[in-house]
């Protein structure tokens, strides 16, 4: 769906990212981890076009508008209820009101929040808010779907909550992720496949683990497989080989 080759990109002379390979196999989910500063979201900014690469090639298997992008911060306009915030990418794309509206009605309900279409987003709470900004990305059937540390700032049941209702939906439609994360026990409990970065800059890829926890997946019970703690232990074990190394690097 997504291959990466030899990407660097860069912001002023200094590449934040040099050489990095990686690849986003069809209906799966891949995690970019790393030490704050690594460029994991300029990847993702790269994929989508918005930061345009100083060397290397990234190909995607699909054209650019079957590609979603959930941002931390949700994007919903305050003055437009739930339902017409879902609906305005479709009618952006052309789809008649009706028809857009219904739409949106329809992942509102799929996700949780039926009754709750007439609602401005002040008077909806943070979990709730986040299923909206999904709904908004979902409605738009994008076969790739980017996310930028979507849940970073929802307490832990609503988080787990909200990820195990993403995760459904993955699967049931076949969409494909890449998530960028800082939460190591996140990654690996609903990844297929999680990419470490080293740090910035120059940043490249330091190791990738395959997870070999099966699907359908409950992401609580993902973290009692017998694979998961091992594998946890290794990846941060080497995020912090990664960090002291940085450490020592800028003290030198």
């Amino acid at each position: 769906m997504l291959s990466v080759s030899g990407l660097t990109l860069a912001y002023g002379a200094e590449p934040v990212l040099e050489g990095v390979d990686l690849a986003v196999p069809a209906a799966r989910i891949v995690s970019l981890i790393g030490p704050s500063g690594s460029g994991k979201t300029s990847i993702l900014r790269a994929v989508t076009g918005l930061h345009r690469p100083a060397a290397g090639r990234i190909s995607l298997a699909i054209p650019p508008a079957e590609v979603g992008f959930l941002f931390q911060d949700d994007a919903l306009l305050p003055w437009r209820t739930a339902r017409q915030n879902v609906a305005l990418g479709l009618r952006i794309r052309g789809v008649a009101k009706a028809e857009a509206l219904a739409e949106a009605a329809l992942w509102l309900s799929r996700l949780g929040l039926a009754g709750l279409d007439e609602r401005f987003p002040r008077e909806l709470s943070g979990g709730q808010r986040k299923r909206v900004s999904i709904a908004q990305v979902l409605a738009l059937k994008p076969r790739l779907l980017l996310m930028d540390e979507p849940f970073a700032s929802l307490d832990a049941i609503v988080r787990a909550r909200i990820t195990q209702d993403l995760l459904d939906w993955v699967e049931k439609e076949h969409l494909t992720v890449l998530l960028v994360t800082h939460d190591l026990e996140e990654a690996l409990s609903i990844s297929d496949h999680v990419y470490l970065l080293s740090g910035g800059p120059r940043a490249r890829i330091r190791e990738s683990y395959p997870v070999p926890i099966p699907r359908p997946r409950d992401v609580v019970a993902a973290r009692t497989h017998p694979a998961f703690a091992p594998l946890l232990g290794r990846v941060w074990r080497d995020l912090s080989a990664e960090v002291s190394l940085r450490r020592l690097e800028a003290a030198e």
